[in-house]
Parts: structure tokens; sequence; C-alpha cells
């Protein structure tokens, strides 16, 4: 609690858990003065040398007076943050704001700043600058804590109005310089009197926020290694007897091998039983003689508390929670989970689960399974994710069946399975795989995206070095998932996916079909399908599903039933050997009384045509007779592997100005004369395979569109008055906390981005209808505004090309006769613009997603049939041409059926100008345009609106935290 002296109340908003470097967990907090007995504590801890670095003298210990400053604040102008393990201190950090003299906030009584509709602000002749120092217990030096601080403090320093920080250190503290000037913030350094000064802007910049994400790759990924690579497990709560959750985990990690130690826990073991099944036997962990890395918990959901207690004193780095009883049971579960959560990340310990099934690794340096599947998976590259236990078991089933008993490509190299998920997540695992060596294809099976403007990031950057495919569950979130709320459609979502180079598929059938495909084959160039086979009626079925999903099939080339496997061998390396093919399809069917061993010839024939000619992907269909997928499965080869497609994108690519990963290692690659097998892939029907194929065609088409990333032209830079824009909109938003614009001030706004909307002006008689026109000039359309008629030119509340007085006072007549009375239908008069195609564009603010950009044509084909493509903003050029593409209805504005083909490249600019609007202003939380004709020559834009709000937060500004509970 706080004193009275202190002037506002604690900011419990502050509060976060971090992940360190190391992929431990601390959490940070504001000091408050009941810390003065745990700061005293964690300064005496310090050594001689980190306290004369702090203080530039020796300082051997606190003084009562030093106590009292450092654990009072008004958490304005002095504000403290620790960070915390196990409740201790291991880290503080503390600003004061620089007074009008000069000195620190500390040395002045009077307040410094004001606070007014919540936010803060400092007072107009007080500085915006504040003094930092840092203080690191020694122990913990080199985990990446004081890069948490400086990230955190600066979140609350430019809250509270500061803009700017300035640290003195000594030249010998090359640690703490280093942590400043790695911050990427623009900075400027002198050196006086012996003392380094350090000054630097707090706003993120493009490297400040690159740093930021590559330290959050890090970290993440090495608490997500710690738990799957750990060199000693306990399982915790096996049973005395045979059966049982715990018993059954404690055998699949001991009969596949674990490479650890391995105990067995249970507080019910007699304290004279010493081992279990010849594993090591103990009531608790704590009696564990040695460290335990990861502690796999299968007891009662009321017997955790005191087992992550335990596990926490004993030094445990991560926990696998198999207990059910957490949120999907309801209210009182869902406390006992958060509190799970805050228990373990107390000690600096991960969770997976709770409710999870449990972790995989087949690296033959680990070996662990440490999960209940009934059937180990054999080793692998295919990393995999399942949030529900019962898909993690159908998906490693499915892709043991299709391995057919061999290994490489084929096999997982880990699995994840999440449970709950309240801690670790998908993200979290997606960081690890994104440079793993030992993983090149992902599969993932999401019921919930907890945050998915991250989850979007990441999946971008991942999928420029491997493919990643996902199953997103379409329904409510399971009961037991925090998900953030988001007002996108599920379709929305999919469709920032798919931008983000995510290969979505809707079923897991699909999820393992592709998956199998990008495994074992090279990504095809392009959609050109040669398709060959010994079955005519199969290879039709084959060259349809290839042009519903909009490959290029040339015609089947039909070998006959008669066909030998050397006649396939013959015409497979034709096929691959011609320059305007991109992939295969072989259909077959068995040969009558050949059995196995004329499916081992055939599977042979093809793998070795294959090989002749690398580089090429190539399928195989076939029926469900005959042992021919067995055989392509099992067929062998040292031949080295191919070439997969367009090289791997370098991971600090900058894929947008948000998303900049310099600072990021590019992921780990195999060594160059690393060979492998490279499996044909087999589908008992010609629409999985060309389903999958049409799939990786896609997604080679992003990698290749993403290694060369588009851009803003500068002539739209040029023509937008960004400044004032942002005057208008700072004036607009002192009316309320949210407001949608009148039309002379959407018109203004639109305008300093160079947008510009056909004038309309009320027509509340007839005669002031006239008298629009007269200004506008004829021709002019009547139209009624009101929202029951607006934009429904099919209901007849439009008259257009209205030529004269005569004209226009008739129309009037006819439309309030019509539909009422002109305050009910709100009629206005417009010049006429040229005829085109009818589009709509709308932007909006997502508090999930993030700002979102969405296209269409006007009228049905986007309100009934939903026929709207949507992309992230900032948009560049490349990905605006896209957007326009993508709909399904986009014949239209490129000449269908000999029509005159529309100006694109005007829409196109027109849809970067309302991209930059919104990423410019945070503020514009909705944008709509409609309808935007687009005519042969330029477009009008003829309706608008915009509303403007407070923006909500930005997590990915802000500084790194794991999700609160």
């Amino acid at each position: 609690m706080q004193s009275a002296s202190d002037r506002h109340e604690y900011p419990a908003h502050w509060e976060a858990d971090v992940v360190l470097r190391d992929g431990g967990t601390a959490r940070i907090r504001p000091i408050t003065v009941d810390d003065a007995d745990r700061l005293v504590s964690f300064y005496e801890q310090v050594s001689d040398e980190s306290k004369y670095y702090r203080f530039f003298a020796p300082y051997p210990r606190l003084s009562a007076k030093d106590v009292h400053r450092f654990t009072h604040h008004d958490f304005v102008d002095r504000v403290g943050l620790a960070a915390t393990v196990g409740g201790e201190f291991i880290a503080t950090v503390r600003y004061d704001r620089i007074g009008p003299d000069g000195m620190a906030a500390s040395a002045h009584p009077s307040p410094t700043t004001t606070l007014t509709g919540g936010r803060f602000a400092p007072a107009p002749d007080i500085p915006d600058e504040a003094e930092v120092a840092f203080l690191v217990q020694d122990a913990h030096q080199g985990r990446g804590v004081a890069s948490a601080l400086l990230e955190h403090i600066g979140a609350v320093a430019r809250e509270r109005g500061i803009r700017r920080f300035a640290a003195e250190v000594l030249p010998a503290n090359v640690k703490m310089i280093k942590v400043f000037t790695d911050a990427g913030y623009t900075q400027k350094r002198s050196f006086e009197d012996g003392v380094v000064r350090l000054e630097f802007d707090l706003e993120p910049t493009d490297r400040s926020l690159a740093v930021q994400y590559a330290r959050e790759q890090r970290a993440e990924s090495r608490s997500v290694q710690r738990l799957l690579t750990p060199g000693s497990v306990a399982v915790v709560g096996v049973g005395r007897t045979p059966g049982g959750v715990g018993r059954s985990v404690l055998g699949n990690v001991r009969d596949y091998g674990f490479k650890g130690r391995l105990y067995a826990v249970n507080k019910a073991f007699p304290d004279e039983q010493k081992e279990l099944d010849g594993i090591p036997a103990h009531r608790s962990v704590r009696d564990i003689d040695g460290p335990v890395d990861l502690a796999v918990v299968a007891v009662p959901a009321e017997q955790v508390p005191e087992v992550v207690a335990e596990c926490g004193a004993h030094g445990v780095q991560g926990l696998v929670v198999l207990s059910a009883g957490y949120a999907e049971s309801g209210p009182e579960g869902r406390e006992r989970q958060r509190e799970l959560v805050r228990h373990a990340r107390a000690y600096g310990m991960r969770i997976i689960g709770p409710n999870a099934f449990g972790i995989i690794n087949t690296s033959p340096e680990v070996r662990l399974n440490a999960s209940l599947a009934p059937e180990a998976p054999r080793p692998g590259r295919i990393g995999l994710f399942a949030q529900s236990g019962a898909i993690g078991i159908a998906l490693l089933s499915r892709l043991h069946r299709r391995g057919a008993g061999v290994t490489g490509e084929t096999g997982v190299s880990t699995f994840v399975s999440s449970g709950n998920r309240a801690d670790v997540s998908g993200n979290d695992v997606l960081q690890y795989w994104y440079d793993d060596p030992h993983t090149d294809v992902v599969l993932m099976y999401l019921e919930s995206i907890g945050n998915p403007r991250k989850f979007t990031r990441l999946a971008r950057r991942t999928a420029a070095a491997k493919p990643l495919v996902v199953v997103q569950g379409a329904g409510t979130a399971p009961q037991g998932h925090a998900v953030r709320a988001t007002r996108l459609p599920h379709t929305t979502v999919s469709a920032l996916l798919r931008q983000a180079g995510v290969i979505r598929v809707d079923t897991i059938t699909e999820l393992v079909d592709t998956g199998l495909l990008l495994a074992r084959q090279p990504l095809p160039t392009g959609p050109e399908v040669a398709i060959l086979g010994n079955s005519e009626s199969l290879g039709l079925l084959t060259y349809d599903a290839c042009v519903a999903e909009g490959l290029r099939p040339s015609t089947p080339l039909d070998l006959t039933t008669a066909a030998a496997p050397e006649d396939f061998h013959a015409a497979l390396a034709r096929a691959l050997a011609d320059d305007a093919c991109d992939a295969v399809i072989v259909t077959a069917i068995p040969a009558v009384g050949e059995g196995s061993a004329g499916d081992a010839a055939l599977a042979e024939a093809l793998r070795s045509a294959a090989e002749q000619v690398p580089g090429k992907p190539v399928l195989v269909v076939h029926v469900e007779l005959g042992g021919l997928a067995e055989a392509l499965s099992a067929a062998t080869s040292t031949a080295p592997q191919a070439a997969s497609g367009p090289p791997a994108i370098r991971a600090d690519h900058p894929f947008r100005a948000l998303d900049r990963l310099r600072a990021t290692p590019a992921p780990a690659e195999p060594p160059a004369d690393e060979t492998r097998d490279r499996l044909i892939p087999a589908y008992p029907a010609a629409e999985r395979a060309v389903r999958a194929l049409a799939d990786a065609v896609q997604y080679a088409q992003w990698r290749r569109e993403a290694a060369e990333p588009g851009k803003v032209p500068e002539s739209i830079d040029a023509a937008i008055d960004e400044k004032g824009a942002a005057a208008l909109i700072d004036g607009l938003l002192t009316r309320g906390q949210g407001l949608t614009l009148g039309s002379e001030e959407t018109c203004e706004l639109l305008g300093t981005y160079g947008i510009q909307v056909h004038r309309a002006l009320p027509a509340t008689t007839a005669d002031a209808a006239v008298q629009a026109a007269a200004t506008l000039g004829y021709p002019v359309a009547l139209k009624a505004t009101a929202p029951h008629l607006r934009h429904r030119a099919d209901l007849g509340g439009v008259r257009l090309d209205l030529a004269d007085e005569e004209q226009l006072r008739r129309a009037y007549a006819e439309l309030t006769e019509l539909f009422g009375a002109p305050d009910e239908l709100r009629p206005v008069v417009q010049g006429m613009a040229p005829r085109g195609v009818d589009t709509v564009i709308r932007a909006v603010i997502d508090p999930a997603a993030g700002a979102v950009l969405s296209f269409g044509l006007a009228g049905a084909a986007s309100q009934l049939l939903g026929d709207t493509a949507h992309r992230l903003i900032p948009v560049t050029d490349r990905e605006a041409a896209t957007l326009v593409r993508s709909i399904r209805t986009a014949p239209l504005l490129f000449g269908w059926r000999g029509s005159t083909p529309v100006d694109t490249p005007a829409l196109e600019e027109l849809l970067l100008r309302v991209s930059r609007l919104v990423d410019d202003h945070p503020e514009v939380v909705a944008v709509t345009l409609e309808p935007v004709v687009v005519a042969p020559r330029g477009l009008s834009v003829l309706g608008a609106s915009v509303r403007l709000a407070p923006p909500p937060a930005r997590d990915d500004l802000g500084p790194r935290t794991l999700p609160a509970y």
C-alpha cells in the first residue's frame, strides 16, 4: 500500500511477466514502500564493483534515507521498477524527471506534472527528459534483465509524458553502455569529467523495434528449447500400480529411450522405496539429488500448487501440466488456472498446459516422449503443434501411417500439445521452430489465436524460411482458452494469415496431405502440371481437379493399363525434363496379379526418374488397392537434396516498416553435404493430391514475391499533409472520446491525404435541389441518403443523369412520393461521375489483429457472397495490386466479356492513400469509401465516412511481456 504522501495510485498495469535471454522468466513491477526489506537484501547481494558502477563511489550499504528515497515514488516524476524471481529483487531501474534547473525531480517538492483526461503531461516549463539508472544483481547479469527493464521503464516514461532519457555511466561499465547503445533508440553520446553521458529519444524506431523483436525471438525460443531439450525429467504423480496418467507417461519417457536422467515422484511412496521399474523414485522433487530441468505434473488439480512450490524451490526450469480441472471446467477452474500461471512464473518457470497432452522430441540427442501418445512418432523434420490432445493423437497417427516405416522428412522433429495454453502458446513454439535446424515444415492445429497481430508477424517471418501449414478452428474458442476479442470475421482472419504466407487448410486431412508434400518434395516454380498414368479416367479426374484449383494442367498422357514400370520411368523423365512443366502428377492403378513386387518395381521406377531431374515435385494418385503408397514411402535414395524452390529469405528482410528484424539471426541450415530421402507422396484421391499441390504453388509464389517486397510510391508521400491531418484530428477529438465525422469534416480530413470526395449538397426541398444543381452544374444525380436507402440503387432511391431543372424537379417529386418526406429521405444532389465499376474500400482498426484494409465490388458481390479481400495495414504497392486482383469478381475490372478495362492503377493508389492515413493516424479507427466508381480513366469517390476515437493499445509497440493471467 502507498502512503498518503504518494500523489498517485499504484499503477497495477505496469506489472508484467517477461521471458529473459536464457528462457527463464521474471516479473517486473513498480517498487513500493513495502519493498524496503527486499531492497536492502538485494543490495547486500550486489558486488562492490557493481555498486561502484551504480553510484560512482564506494557505497557498501544503503542508508535509511536511501531506502526511503528508492522506495517512495510518485509514479509520475519518480518511478522505480524491480525485476523479481521468487518474490525477491534481482534488478532495479529508476528514473527521475529532470526539472527546469537541470536537477532531478526528487529535488523538487512541488508537482511537475498535471493529470488531465486520464493522461499525464509535463507542465509547459518542465523538460520532458529524465535521468535513468540500473542495478542488476551479479548472479543475474547476462540474462537480459537490464534490456527488459529498459523497455518497460521507457514505456512507463512515455506514458508519463517523458520523451528522452539521459544516463551517466563510467567508461569501465561496458555492459551497461552496451545495454543503452544496443537498444536501437536514436541517441547521442558525450564524454565529460570522466563520465560517459548518453541521451536518447524514447519513441520507437524501426531499429528499436527490430532489436525488440529479435530479443523476443531469442528469449521465447530459448524458453521453449529448455522445455523440449531437458537433461533431466521428473514425472510427478506416478502411481504405484500400472495404469493411470503419471505411470503411462513415465513408461513412455523410459521406453522411448530418453537420454537424460529420469525420476518418478509420488508423495505416497513409502520411505524405503528407492525405485520404480528401475527408475529412481522419490516422494518429492525436493528429495532429488541433482538438478531437474523439466517436471511433468500428473496429480489432481488441488495438489498442483504444492508441486509447483516444490519445483520452484528446487530450481526446475519448466512444467508440463497434464492435470485437468482448470479453465475448461468453469469459473472456479479459470481462477485456479490464473493462480497456477502466477505461481509458476514467480519462480521463473514456464508451463505447457494445463490439461495438456504432452511433448515429444525425436532428436537422437534427446529422445523425449513425455506424452500420452499411444504410439511413438518416428523421427523426421516436421514440427507439429496441436492445442487439442485428441487432434494431436489423430495427427500423430496419420503421420505414422503415411510414413510406412521410414524416417526422414515424413516423421516428426518435435510435437507440442498445449492444452489450455495458459502460458506457452503457438506463438512461443513458432519462435522455436523458426531457427530450429531439425524442423523443415511446421504443421499447426489452432483452436484459437490469442494474439492475431503477433501470430501474423511471426508467421510471416517463419514462412519466409520454411512452410507453415495451419488449420484454424472456425467456432468459438474452447472454454479453457483466454482469447482476445476480435470484431473480424473468421474469413477475414484467414485472409490475413494467407497474406503472411500461412498455408491455410480446412481439415487435419489436408494438413497432413500438404505437410507431407512440402516435407518430401521441392517447391513448384509455377502452376504448369503434367499428368500421366495408366488410368484414363483417373487422369481426367486429376485434370478437372487441377482446373478447379487454378492450376494449368496439360492433357493427361494415358500409358494404358499395359504400361510397365519402365514405361512410367520414361514418361516421367520426359515430363520432368520439359521446361514447360512445373510439377508432375502420376496416376496409377495396380497391375492385375503383380502384387507387392509390382508395386515395389513401379515405386523404384518413379523414384529413379524423379532423381534424374531434381527440383520439380512429383505426386502419385493411386487407388487404395495393393501397396503402392507403402512402396513409395519405403523407397530410399542417397541422392542429394533437391533445391526446394526459391532460396530462403533472409531473416532480417524488411517485409514492412514495423517488422524489420535485422538483428534476428537467420535460421540454421542443414550441412551442405547432408543427404536425405526424397520420398514421393501418394494420395488415395485426385482432389487431395491436387489441393496439396495448389497449396504448394501458392506458397512458392508468395515466397518469390516476399523476396522482393513492395514499397509506397514517393508520389504519394509528396501529396500528403500529415501534419495538417494530425492537427485536424486533434481538434476534432477534443469534442469527445469517439465521433463519426460530418460530411464537410470527412472531406477535409480525406483531402489532406489526396482523397477527393465528390461533392454532395443537401436538398431539403425541390428549390434547394435546383439551387444545388446550379452550383454543381448539370447533369446531376439525386440520391436518398437515409440509412435504409443509402447505397441501395436497387430500391429506386437514386436518379441519375438529370440534365436540367425540369428533370430534377420531376425526380424529386417521384422520390418523395415513393419514400416519404424529405426529412425521412435526406436527399442530396451530386454531380455526375464518369461511368465505371462501383467498388467499396474500408479500413478498420481491430483490437486484436490491428489495422485492416478491405476491398470489394459494391452491391451483392461483397454483401451477399462475401467476395471481399483483406490486407494488414500498412500495404505496399505490390499488396495493393494483389488486393484488387484477389476478389473473385476482379475480372469485371479488367475487361470481362469485352467491356472496357477500368483504371486499376488509380484504384491501387487510392488504397495506398487510405492505408497511409490509418497507419499514420491510429485515431482514425474506421474509414469507408462507398461507392468508389472506377472509370476507364480515373475514379470518383461518391460517398465517405470516417470515425475517430482513441486508438486501442498497441502491444506490439510496447515492451516485451507475457500474456497476463
